[in-house]
């Protein structure tokens, strides 16, 4: 059901219409009686337009996959109008987080069976599973009389990931990691010997660049380098020497995407469960969804 409020500017309009009514029925003047009647359907379009406004409207959103507590994130809003003839004016879509905070973006104009896309910025406190239920849709639309208001049956579920925290212990493992040595391999990457000087390809750093060979040919040739393998490093939960358990999960967090971020692979020891190193994307968010939700909830890993 719809809930609405009347503006300054709807107080005055009808303020001005009970007085001019009142005025009409003591001096029953034909004129003013037209007036009156030109005002009240004046609201009456206002009602029927707004009303109709507020239909036939969809709400989704895009979640970013890695969220972080404590840290901004765009939340992508896309209002969806399904109505068929009627475009929708001056929409503003209202998410309302908790009792302190809310966030609102404006749609000015969104075509007939069409969509328009806004963004807010959002940030949680806490790691774990949240969602975002309360979801109105408000607008003005057509004269600014009164605000029409209505909550959209939808909601967003997703896991915020712990807050990272810059910690010494990521030296400690990086010692450990490079008194065992690396591999080199045959997969070509920019850290160990040259394989072969190949055509230069556009995205290819220019420190790597033969010029002794790109000289000889009139083109740019790129050496080939081999990439090295780094020794696994597996952190274990319980010997992580930190007794606040926040603190020790958001620097755990910052070690693996340290890691990660180095292409060194990176495992998991923790409740029982064990993440073997590894370096993909999919293997990062499920050792960040066990640290966001552990001590929290019992669940299912991916």
């Amino acid at each position: 059901m719809p809930v609405i409020k009347i503006t300054n500017a709807g107080w005055l309009y009808i303020a001005l219409t009970l007085f001019l009514g009142f005025a009409g029925v003591n001096t029953s003047n034909n004129l003013i009686y037209l007036i009156v009647s030109a005002l009240l359907g004046f609201m009456g379009i206002s009602g029927f337009f707004g009303k109709r406004n507020l239909s036939k409207i969809d709400i989704d959103a895009e979640i970013p996959q890695e969220i972080y507590a404590n840290k901004e994130f765009p939340l992508k809003i896309r209002l969806k109008n399904r109505k068929r003839f009627l475009p929708v004016f001056l929409m503003r879509v209202k998410i309302i987080q908790d009792e302190q905070r809310s966030h609102e973006t404006l749609f000015p104009f969104v075509d007939k069976k069409s969509d328009s896309s806004g963004y807010l910025d959002i940030s949680f406190k806490n790691r774990g599973r949240h969602s975002i239920k309360e979801i109105y849709i408000c607008s003005v639309f057509p004269f600014n009389f009164f605000v029409r208001c209505r909550k959209l049956d939808a909601s967003f579920d997703f896991i915020v990931f712990p807050e990272p925290e810059k910690s010494a212990l990521l030296n400690i493992l990086e010692r450990q990691r490079l008194s065992k040595g690396e591999i080199q391999t045959d997969k070509t990457g920019y850290e160990s010997e040259m394989l072969s000087i190949r055509k230069y390809v556009t995205g290819d750093p220019f420190k790597y660049i033969n010029w002794k060979a790109t000289a000889k040919t009139g083109d740019l040739k790129t050496k080939e380098l081999s990439s090295l393998s780094y020794q696994p490093i597996v952190i274990d939960f319980e010997k992580i020497d930190i007794k606040n358990i926040e603190e020790k999960i958001s620097c755990i967090a910052y070690m693996i995407l340290q890691l990660l971020k180095k292409n060194i692979p990176a495992g998991l020891r923790i409740d029982g469960r064990f993440y073997a190193p590894d370096i993909s994307n999919a293997h990062k968010i499920s050792m960040l969804k066990e640290l966001a939700l552990y001590g929290i909830e019992k669940h299912e890993t991916e």
